[in-house]
């Protein structure tokens, strides 16, 4: 599997976006953002990323709906999520594995964490 270099953050927070994006970016990964479950549905056929952090908590599609979607869907289904969330119950965590996410991290994020969890990936 080659390294990850694109990577779509999936959060309604503008702040927590662009958090992200800047230490992401900072440290030579490629970043798309999505606003939305709807959104990150359609990023992940559009832009075929390496790897998604995906929030849960959103309008309409939630974080959990959208992993389903892109993880059982053909196209989509190879790329690997990670749940970044302020959902810290182990319920919470064993739903989103079942949705199809590969990890869960619990936020605040910790980002040395973080890009540990990227690079086994990788």
């Amino acid at each position: 599997m080659p390294r990850v270099k694109k990577i779509l953050v999936v959060d309604d927070s503008p702040t927590e976006r662009q958090v992200l994006t800047d230490f992401l970016a900072g440290k030579g990964y490629q970043v798309v953002t999505a606003d939305s479950g709807e959104k990150a549905v359609l990023l992940a056929k559009e832009e075929m990323p390496d790897l998604i952090l995906m929030d849960v908590i959103m309008p309409g599609m939630n974080g959990y709906q959208a992993t389903r979607t892109i993880s059982r869907e053909e196209g989509t289904r190879h790329i690997p999520i990670i749940m970044c969330t302020s959902k810290g119950q182990e319920t919470d965590k064993i739903w989103g594995m079942r949705q199809g996410a590969q990890d869960y991290l619990v936020k605040p994020l910790d980002h040395p964490a973080l890009l540990a969890k990227i690079a086994a990936f990788g």
